[in-house]
């Protein structure tokens, strides 16, 4: 055991061999939350950088002068500790730092839902340990679980694949001021790559493929025991291809010929692996239960694998919805005439890509009572939507 504990932090024995692109915007929020005593879950689609974004974090804490003894990481699903609790392996830990229960310690536990009864675990190292908890995991519905048990006592920070800013520093790409029309190709790139970051580094299409079977049939059919595997494949399909646009549970169930309790079902079963996210129609609360929701990919570069690059309009309005999503939108729809989103804190926003607004559009986007307008178009409209994003982090 102590040997496996060494593997996995080797800055105990003064190295750190791993290398990264920071990831400022997430790196600011989880910095802001080391000292408050809340567990902390980073959740998030599967490959989006949250393992990668804990390390950052580790290296942080070392740079700042925490002993390396007083900081641990662990990923729960290594095979070989299956019979040991979270308590136990943490014990360990304790035992060969040396450290007492009043000293604080630094715990970073990856894939915390392989644990059964992680909650109540989190709950008693929160209540009885002088430890700091950062959690991981790939599933919404696990983690709300685990909410349960910490309710006040817990902050969730979603990983999302990255925006375009960082997929250029992925990419190693600066762009001059005097060279700014080169990013309108870059961009095009991009809205067919996504925001993988192994993906956006490898570009190799056999990753993208295993990363697909990998949140299907462990994310999904591991956890919920599905059976129909075709039938979850089929209704995926179906979801990559309405990414976008409105689609309703009848329609799924209709065209692919289940109950409509099951198509809702399967595509709750991918909303929590966060492979895709619905919105509903904004309105009273029967127009928003009775209408189609409007259905977006987690990652552009997921969905274009299954559809193929193509309706430009439809991934600039995914990507956007992406960077938007936090803030609750709905969308608007009145008299066969759609506005892309209105937002809680009463922001409208129409996403366009190469294409202008109709004279119906247009008057509804000016008619409509909101606090403010927003009109994104192309790459320099998104760009300005990032800059927002990233000054209020």
């Amino acid at each position: 055991m102590l040997s496996f504990l060494y593997r996995f932090n080797p800055w105990w024995d003064g190295d750190f061999p791993f290398s990264f692109i920071v990831r400022e915007r997430y790196l600011k929020r989880l910095k802001r939350l080391l000292n408050t005593k809340d567990v902390v879950y980073i959740t998030g689609l599967r490959r989006s950088g949250k393992t990668t974004i804990m390390k950052m974090l580790i290296k942080e804490l070392l740079d700042s002068g925490i002993a390396p003894g007083r900081v641990f990481y662990v990923s729960l699903d290594f095979y070989g500790i299956e019979g040991m609790s979270i308590i136990d392996i943490v014990e360990e830990f304790m035992k060969i730092q040396k450290i007492s229960f009043s000293e604080k310690s630094y715990l970073f536990l990856d894939e915390v839902a392989y644990k059964e009864n992680f909650a109540v675990q989190l709950k008693n190292l929160y209540d009885l340990y002088n430890v700091k908890v950062f959690a991981s995991s790939s599933s919404s519905s696990i983690l709300r679980l685990g909410k349960s048990f910490l309710t006040g006592r817990e902050r969730v920070i979603e990983v999302m694949p990255l925006d375009f800013l960082e997929y250029l520093s992925f990419k190693g790409i600066r762009v001059k001021s005097y060279d700014y029309h080169l990013l309108e190709g870059y961009f095009e790139e991009y809205m067919e790559t996504g925001g993988i970051p192994e993906y956006v580094l490898t570009g190799d299409p056999e990753y993208i493929k295993q990363l697909v079977d990998d949140i299907l049939y462990k994310d999904i059919v591991g956890v919920h025991n599905v059976r129909d595997k075709l039938l979850l494949r089929d209704v995926f399909r179906l979801l990559m291809e309405r990414s976008g646009k409105q689609l309703s549970y009848n329609r799924i169930a209709k065209v692919l010929g289940i109950s409509v309790d099951t198509a809702r079902r399967f595509v709750g079963f991918f909303e929590e692996a966060f492979l895709v996210y619905t919105i509903e129609r904004c309105g009273k609360l029967n127009e928003r239960l009775k209408s189609p929701k409007k259905v977006y990919s987690g990652d552009v570069g997921i969905r274009n694998l299954i559809t193929g690059f193509r309706d430009k309009g439809a991934v600039f309005e995914n990507l956007v919805f992406l960077e938007i999503k936090e803030k609750k939108p709905c969308y608007v729809y009145k008299d066969g005439v759609e506005i892309d989103f209105f937002t809680e804190d009463r922001v409208l926003v129409e996403a366009k890509y190469g294409q202008d607004m109709t004279a119906k559009q247009r008057k509804l986007f000016e008619d409509f009572d909101a606090s403010e307008r927003l009109l994104i178009d192309g790459v320099w409209g998104y760009l300005k939507l990032l800059q927002q994003k990233y000054e209020s982090c």
